[in-house]
C-alpha cells in the first residue's frame, strides 16, 4: 500500500488475502502443506513482507524471516502500531491464526484491514512460515553503507510551501544505478513545538482527530465530509458549519464493509446514491441530501473485480461529468508482475484477442487497470491498463477528462520510476509492468513484449519516486466560502504523498500542488503542506486524502496518527 495493509503490519500497504491456520502436527511441527504455502504467500503476501534480509520485493513491511517464537512488533526494520507493540502477542501457530482470522478482535486498534476465514490456506501458509529462519544480523560496516546516502533534490530536507519540483525524464537514472532500499517510515508522536508549514496567506490547523485511520475522504455537496476508515470497514460523516475549525457532528454513515475506501456521489450535484469502492466489489448505499446515516442496505453494483485480491487493495470510483459513465481503479496484485508467466507473441496476440491491449495475465488479470461502466453496473469495460495502482481518481472540471493519482513500480533504486498524476486517455496504455516512460523496457522483464516498445504513454506530471501519491482533488473552480483559496488556485491539483519506504532518503509525506492553465509550465508541481518528517528514518504523519471544504478550506486526512487537518486562506495580511 504503498496504500492498503499488510500480513502482521501496522501502516503498511497490502492485504494478505489469505490468514493462517495454528494446527501443529504430532511432536509440535507445523502441519499443513510447506509448498502450496509458499505459493500463496507469493501471490498475497509478498508485496509487503520479505522472507530474508533482502530490502526489494517487501521492504513496505516487516521482514518475516524467523517470524514463528517471534515477539509481534519486535523487529527494528519497521514501524509498529501502539496497538500490536503492547499486545503481548507471541506469534505461533495458535496466536497467527486467531489473529489473522480476525485481527480488529484479536488486537484493536490494528492496521490489518482484512480477514480471511479458509483454514486450509491459512494451515498452509504457517507451515511455510514455519521454514522461514532468521535473518543474519548486520555488521557495523553493512549498518553503515546502508545508512551512506548523497542528498538530491528529491530529499525532504529540500521541501517547503512554494518549491518547485520537476522530473526530467532525460535525467533519471538508469535501472539499479543505487541499491534498492527497504526504509519504511518509523511513526513517532508529534514532536513538541512540530508544526506543518503552508505558504503565506494559509493557516493550517487540526480539523479532526481519533479517528481510526483515516483514508479517502469526498465533500458531498451539501457539505458532509465522507471519510473511509479502511481497516474499521466503515464510513464516516462529519459535518462542520463554514468557516468552523472543527466538526459539530460526527457519524457512522455505514459499517461492516470489506475494505472500503472510494467514494463517490450519484448523481453528481443531486446524489441519490453513495457510491463505495470496496476489496473486490463497488456497492452503493441510498442517499438523500443531509443523511448522516445509510437509507437503506448496500446494493451491489459489480460484484467482481478481479479473480484476485492481493496485493494493492484502494478502488477508487468516480463519474463522468455528464453521469453516464462510472470510473473504477484496480491496482496491480505485486510489484512488477515477478511471477506473471511469459507468453509467446502467439499466446499474446490470442489473449488480446478477448482482452485490452496492454493487459496483464495470471494472477494479474483485470488488475493494474482501470474500468469503465454504466452506473448501474452494466457493459463494464476496460478503459485503459497499464496503470500499476491508480490510487485515487477526480474529473476535470474545466476539461471532463479522467485523471488518476499512480504509485509506480518498485526495485529500480532511489529515483526509479517516478510516480505520477495524469489524465487518463481511453484505451490508453501506460507501461506496467514491461515498460515506463514510454520506451524504458523494465529489466525483470527484459524482451518479453517488444510488440509494446515506445507504445507506453508518458504521464502527465512526474512526481518523486516512492512518494507513494494518494488521492487527488481538483480545485473548484467556482468556490466560495470564507476559507476560499484566490483565484489562481482554481482548477489546480491537490495531492496527497502517503510517504516513501523504498529510497534511502526519505521522501513524500505532503501535500503537493499542481498548476493547470495559461502561463504554467506542464509538468511541474509544488510543496503546499510539508512538515510532517522528522528525519529519514522518521516520521509523526503520514498524508492520505485530500478534499475541499464547503467553505472552500483544504482538508487532509493522516491514517498514521488519526487526524484530519483543515487549511484555510486568511489572507496575506495575518
Amino acid at each position: 500500500m504503498r496504500f492498503s495493509y499488510c500480513l502482521l503490519l501496522p501502516i503498511a500497504t497490502t492485504v494478505a488475502t489469505f490468514t493462517l491456520n495454528g494446527a501443529e502436527a504430532p511432536g509440535g511441527g507445523v502441519a499443513g502443506d510447506a509448498a502450496r504455502g509458499r505459493i500463496l504467500f507469493q501471490q498475497n503476501c509478498a508485496l509487503c513482507h520479505a522472507t530474508g534480509r533482502e530490502a526489494s520485493g517487501g521492504g513496505q513491511g516487516p521482514s518475516l524471516a524467523g517470524v514463528m517464537g517471534r515477539r509481534a512488533a519486535a523487529g527494528a526494520d519497521f514501524t509498529f502500531t501502539p496497538a500490536l507493540v503492547h499486545s503481548g502477542l507471541v506469534w505461533t501457530p495458535a496466536t497467527l491464526d486467531q489473529f489473522l482470522a480476525n485481527p480488529g478482535e484479536r488486537v484493536p486498534g490494528t492496521a490489518m484491514a482484512v480477514a480471511t476465514t479458509s483454514a486450509a490456506d491459512r494451515r498452509d501458509l504457517i507451515a511455510f512460515l514455519a521454514t522461514l529462519q532468521p535473518a543474519t544480523p548486520r555488521n557495523a560496516t553493512d549498518e553503515a553503507a546502508t545508512q551512506k546516502k548523497v542528498r538530491t533534490p528529491g530529499d525532504w530536507e529540500n521541501d517547503a510551501p512554494g518549491v518547485k519540483h520537476r522530473i526530467e525524464i532525460a535525467q533519471l537514472p538508469k535501472p539499479y544505478m543505487t541499491e534498492s532500499a527497504g526504509n519504511g517510515p518509523k511513526l513517532l508522536p508529534r514532536p513538541a513545538g512540530a508544526q506543518l508549514a503552508v505558504p503565506a496567506g494559509f493557516k493550517v490547523s487540526l480539523f479532526a482527530s481519533g479517528l481510526s485511520g483515516p483514508r479517502l475522504l469526498r465533500t458531498a455537496p451539501n457539505g458532509d465530509v465522507f471519510i473511509a476508515e479502511t481497516r474499521q470497514g466503515r464510513i464516516r460523516v462529519l459535518r462542520a458549519g463554514d468557516g468552523k475549525e472543527s466538526p459539530a457532528e460526527n457519524t457512522i454513515f455505514a459499517s461492516g464493509l470489506h475494505g472500503p475506501f472510494g467514494i463517490a456521489f450519484y448523481p453528481t450535484k443531486e446524489p441519490r446514491w453513495v457510491y463505495v469502492g470496496l476489496l473486490n466489489s463497488v456497492v452503493r448505499f441510498p442517499y438523500h441530501a443531509g443523511d448522516q446515516v445509510a437509507a437503506g442496505p448496500a446494493e451491489t453494483i459489480i460484484e467482481k473485480l478481479a479473480d484476485s485480491t492481493g496485493g494493492h487493495t484502494t478502488r477508487d470510483v468516480a463519474f463522468s461529468m455528464d453521469d453516464r459513465r462510472m470510473f473504477v481503479s484496480v491496482g496491480s496484485g505485486s510489484n512488477v508482475a515477478e511471477r506473471m508467466p511469459v507468453k509467446t507473441a502467439e499466446e499474446v496476440r490470442a489473449w488480446e484477442k478477448g482482452h485490452a491491449h496492454g493487459s496483464a495475465w495470471g494472477s494479474e488479470a483485470n488488475r493494474a487497470l482501470v474500468l469503465a461502466a454504466d452506473p448501474d453496473g452494466r457493459n463494464v469495460t476496460v478503459f485503459a491498463t497499464g496503470i500499476r495502482n491508480a490510487v485515487g481518481l477526480a474529473v476535470q472540471p474545466r476539461t471532463g477528462l479522467l485523471w488518476a493519482s499512480t504509485n509506480e513500480r518498485d526495485g529500480l533504486g532511489d529515483d526509479l520510476v517516478p510516480d505520477y498524476l495524469t489524465h487518463v486517455q481511453e484505451g490508453g496504455y501506460y507501461g506496467w509492468p514491461w515498460f515506463y516512460l514510454g520506451n524504458h523496457e523494465d529489466p525483470r522483464h527484459a524482451g518479453e513484449r517488444p510488440d509494446l516498445a515506445g507504445a507506453a504513454i508518458i504521464p502527465d506530471v512526474l512526481v518523486q519516486a516512492h512518494s507513494a501519491t494518494l488521492q487527488m482533488t481538483f480545485y473548484p473552480l467556482e468556490a466560495t466560502g470564507p476559507a476560499a483559496f484566490p483565484a489562481e488556485y482554481r482548477g489546480n491539483i491537490f495531492a496527497a504523498l502517503h510517504g516513501s519506504w523504498n529510497r534511502h532518503g526519505r521522501t513524500g509525506s505532503k501535500v503537493i500542488r499542481v498548476r493547470l492553465g495559461a502561463g504554467t509550465t506542464p509538468g511541474d508541481y509544488e510543496d503546499f503542506l510539508t512538515g510532517f518528517v522528522i528525519d529519514d528514518q522518521h516520521v509523526w504523519g503520514r498524508p492520505v486524502g485530500v478534499t475541499v471544504a464547503h467553505d472552500g478550506a483544504l482538508l487532509v486526512t493522516d491514517d498514521a496518527a488519526g487526524t484530519i487537518w483543515r487549511i484555510a486562506y486568511v489572507g496575506q495580511q495575518r
